[in-house]
């Protein structure tokens, strides 16, 4: 099929969120002249757009975070992320990445998707697989699955561990080895045993008050929450730790253009990109910087020092 440069194609999410979206956003989609196809499963969004993206100018994604996640892992494997520029529709529990460009919701999503400024953003990439919020490992899949609705909106990703502390007494730390790279000097390495390493590559990776990294900057927000008992992590001042608002011995924070994440015992680990579950030995993480053109609204920003504070990152966060 050649390929149609005023083509657009919308990737609908019929069950994300509550579904009540979905008439809505078939309806915009039609008075903006946007394709609809709507997915039937896991996977099938990221099957539609490596079908669509080679031929079509835009993709635009309306669900969630997983959904998004999805499109943009099928725009990466048609090799269309050069000339297909992303849309998003927020319509699903998690929709992180739709604040974290400036949508609004759905009406405004459309008068974006229509004229809004096009920006290049940071995507990360590990084992082959593509993400634009964060990669968590520590969180295990039976938190995810028991996580409500409520708590994703609120927490983001890191529901999933408040969920893991809620069921169990002490949450297991893991025997990990980071090595950080990429960036001026020889490697960082940490090794010991960790409750969670958060890898953030979008401005607000969790759902956040706070910013937490420039997402045009070719490098990923790292923290390293080290062995803590459950009550510790438990309470929501943890998180001011992990944001740099307060000082927390416990928490290692750096940035870096890539990494790698290995358990020491050569056992697998659960990890999550973007809420999506993946089990690996070892990760290589690291950003393709400016590779995914997004239709951004007017309440975007890149920088996370702009308005609200950075992470105030030190070389001697990282040891």
């Amino acid at each position: 099929m050649a390929r149609d440069e005023n083509g657009r194609m919308l990737i609908c999410n019929p069950t994300s969120g509550s579904g009540n979206h979905v008439d809505r956003v078939v309806e915009l989609a039609g008075e903006y002249g946007l394709a609809v196809r709507r997915t039937e499963g896991e996977g099938h969004a990221r099957e539609l757009a490596r079908e669509a993206a080679p031929d079509v100018d835009l993709v635009a994604a309306a669900g969630g975070d997983g959904t998004i996640n999805e499109v943009v892992n099928g725009m990466a494997e048609a090799d269309a992320l050069e000339d297909t520029t992303l849309g998003v529709v927020p319509g699903g529990t998690g929709n992180n990445f739709a604040s974290n460009v400036g949508i609004e919701g759905v009406e405004d999503a459309f008068e974006v998707i229509d004229d809004g400024e096009r920006r290049d953003l940071d995507l990360g990439v590990t084992n082959e697989r593509a993400f634009v919020n964060s990669c968590v490992c520590g969180i295990t899949a039976e938190a995810s699955g028991a996580t409500s609705s409520e708590e994703k909106d609120r927490f983001g990703i890191l529901a999933y561990l408040l969920k893991g502390i809620e069921q169990v007494s002490e949450f297991d730390a893991l025997p990990l080895r980071v090595e950080l790279g990429g960036g001026e000097g020889q490697p960082v390495r940490w090794e010991g045993e960790a409750m969670f390493v958060l890898v953030g590559n979008c401005r607000r990776f969790t759902t956040a008050r706070r910013a937490q990294a420039n997402v045009e900057d070719g490098e990923f927000e790292v923290a390293i929450i080290e062995r803590a008992s459950a009550a510790d992590l438990a309470g929501e001042a943890a998180f001011g730790g992990l944001f740099g608002e307060d000082g927390n011995d416990a928490i290692v924070r750096r940035r870096a253009p890539s990494l790698s994440i290995e358990h020491r015992e050569g056992e697998t680990v659960e990890y999550s990109l973007d809420g999506e579950m993946l089990a690996a030995e070892a990760l290589e993480l690291r950003t393709h910087a400016g590779a995914l053109s997004v239709a951004v609204g007017d309440g975007y920003r890149p920088d996370p020092d702009a308005d609200d504070g950075g992470l105030g990152i030190g070389a001697g966060d990282a040891r």
